[in-house]
């Protein structure tokens, strides 16, 4: 992946840092995935900066285990402004990758700004697809969701402001989440592309998805119902913003289409930006990142206000 000067990452920082004034337009995509991948190859698509130095401003909790299963140790890393001295509102991010695969580092891009604008943030380590079968990965990610609530005074935490935040199967796993755990009281949910609905046949036919759910879907069809976000929406579920690109191809723009119609239906909240002409991981693209982030902020402060 290409990298980007550390002035990239800063300019983005301060985006997030100005007062919401004047709201991005969605940003220009392309034609075809044949076309962004020439662009692509042809050095002109920005990408951000995913590797830079931690800011000195920053303290980092790294590797902590939150829990151990059967020997697997699961980790989560922390942010914070170090100067933070009273409880600020928690920003968990969860990591895609097709269930099987991925990094909590690999939010970094959102990781440190958002921090460094004054919100605790937080990703998370699940056990993949290929060492335990789903619902392993829920259990994972509320049992992180509890294990920072509970040792939310140590870092600087308001245990009442907690938003998740996943991309692809992490935007799948943040809403299970937050819709089928109300216990957690989880205040806003963020779905970049994630699949909400498992029960369609683009998603039967998913190696991925069935390697996740051990079984085929004419073998356990309730499993893969019961692992479908779209299965728990009603008026109760926390707000959730969605992010979602028209050139798709892992997770059909339809599954964000109808997750946002069904969500407005049950009386509950959504916020949904649909960019034509960009793929899954779009907010790789530093123009789409500069997008997600403007309205990502927006409601962060909506819903988890700093004061």
């Amino acid at each position: 992946m290409k990298k980007l000067i550390l002035t990239t990452l800063l300019s983005i920082s301060c985006f997030i840092g100005q007062s919401q004034q004047a709201p991005p337009e969605k940003p220009d995509g392309y034609f075809s995935n044949f076309t962004l991948k020439i662009a692509y190859a042809l050095g002109r698509l920005d990408l951000v900066e995913t590797e830079f130095p931690l800011p000195e401003n920053i303290t980092e909790y790294k590797d902590i285990v939150y829990n151990t299963i059967e020997s697997t140790d699961l980790k989560l890393d922390i942010y914070h402004k170090a100067n933070t001295d009273k409880p600020m509102p928690l920003l968990i991010f969860i990591h895609g990758g097709a269930w099987k695969k991925g990094d909590k580092h690999d939010y970094w891009p959102y990781l440190i700004p958002f921090a460094e604008k004054g919100y605790i943030t937080a990703t998370i380590q699940y056990r993949f697809s290929g060492i335990a079968k789903y619902p392993a990965q829920l259990n994972d990610v509320s049992s992180a969701v509890k294990w920072l609530q509970d040792n939310a005074e140590q870092f600087h935490i308001d245990p009442n402001k907690i938003v998740l935040i996943g991309g692809s199967a992490g935007g799948h796993l943040a809403m299970m989440a937050g819709y089928t755990n109300l216990s957690l009281k989880i205040k806003g949910v963020v779905n970049l592309y994630g699949p909400a609905d498992l029960t369609i046949d683009y998603a039967r036919e998913t190696p991925s998805v069935i390697k996740l759910i051990g079984k085929s879907y004419e073998e356990a069809p309730e499993l893969y119902k019961q692992a479908s976000p779209i299965s728990f929406i009603n008026k109760h579920i926390p707000p959730t913003l969605i992010f979602q690109g028209m050139l798709d191809e892992i997770v059909p723009y339809d599954q964000s289409d109808n997750l946002d119609k069904k969500i407005k239906e049950a009386g509950a909240i959504s916020y949904y930006h649909k960019l034509k002409g960009w793929p899954h991981t779009m907010d790789a693209s530093v123009e789409v990142n500069k997008y997600c982030t403007y309205y990502m902020y927006e409601f962060f402060e909506k819903y988890i206000p700093k004061n």
